[in-house]
C-alpha cells in the first residue's frame, strides 16, 4: 500500500499531452496534490493505436514514463466525444476526426456537417486516465480511472473558452455549452474532472494522501 510519505516523493507530475489546454485543465484539477508540468518538448508520444480510450491512455502514459527515465509520475488521458447518431463516432479519433493534424475548428465543423439537421443530438464526453507512478511495486505502477459527461451537440459553436468540442457540447441539465462556462464551472462536472476525482479518491483509499 502506498503511504503518504511515499506519495510525497512523487508530487512532481508530467502530463503526457501536447495539448496546452489539457495541461492547464489538469493543473487546475490536480494542483493541490501534484506539481503539474507540461510534457518536455523532446518527448515524442507513441502513436495512438488502441481501440479504446483506456488503451490509448496507457500507451501514452507508459511511453512518456519510459522516455523520462521512470523517475517522475506521468499522467495521460485519452478523451473524446461519442455521438449516438453517428454510431459512437468520432470516439477515439476525436482529435483526428478531420485528419491527423486537424485543428479543433476543423473537427467541430466536420462533426456538425455529419450530423446536419439530425434531431438526435445525444452525445457524451469520455475521459480515460492512466497514471504511472515511479517506485517499487508497493507504491509505483499504474492507476486508472474513467469519467463520463452526457449531453448533446448544438447546431452551431457557442462560446470562446475551452477547447476541442467544448463549443458544441451542452451537458445535460445545462443550457450553455462548455465553452460558454468558466473554468471552475466546467471543472466541477467535466469528464476530466470526474475522472480525476475518481483517481484521487482511489489514491486516498490506498492511503496515498493524508486526510484533508
Amino acid at each position: 500500500m502506498t503511504t503518504s510519505a511515499e506519495m510525497r516523493t512523487v508530487l512532481r507530475l508530467v502530463v503526457a499531452t501536447a495539448n496546452p489546454g489539457k495541461t492547464r485543465e489538469f493543473g487546475r484539477l490536480l494542483g493541490s496534490r501534484f506539481s503539474v508540468e507540461p510534457l518536455p518538448s523532446g518527448v515524442v508520444l507513441p502513436e495512438e493505436t488502441g481501440v479504446t480510450f483506456a488503451e490509448n491512455a496507457r500507451l501514452k502514459a507508459y511511453g512518456a514514463f519510459d522516455a523520462l527515465g521512470g523517475a517522475v509520475a506521468v499522467l495521460a488521458d485519452d478523451s473524446g466525444i461519442e455521438v449516438a447518431a453517428l454510431g459512437g463516432l468520432p470516439g477515439v479519433r476525436s482529435a483526428r476526426f478531420a485528419g491527423e493534424d486537424a485543428s479543433d475548428e476543423a473537427n467541430v465543423a466536420l462533426l456538425l456537417e455529419r450530423l446536419g439537421a439530425c434531431t438526435d443530438r445525444e452525445a457524451r464526453f469520455v475521459c480515460a486516465l492512466a497514471l504511472v507512478l515511479p517506485g517499487p511495486p508497493s507504491s509505483g505502477g499504474l492507476r486508472e480511472a474513467q469519467g463520463l459527461l452526457p449531453g448533446s451537440v448544438t447546431h452551431h459553436p457557442r462560446g470562446l473558452d475551452g477547447f476541442g468540442y467544448d463549443p458544441v457540447f451542452v451537458p445535460n441539465g445545462w443550457d450553455i455549452t462548455l465553452a460558454e462556462a468558466g473554468p471552475e464551472s466546467k471543472d466541477q462536472i467535466s469528464h476530466r474532472g470526474r475522472a480525476v476525482s475518481t483517481l484521487l479518491e482511489a489514491l486516498r483509499q490506498e492511503g496515498a494522501f493524508a486526510d484533508g
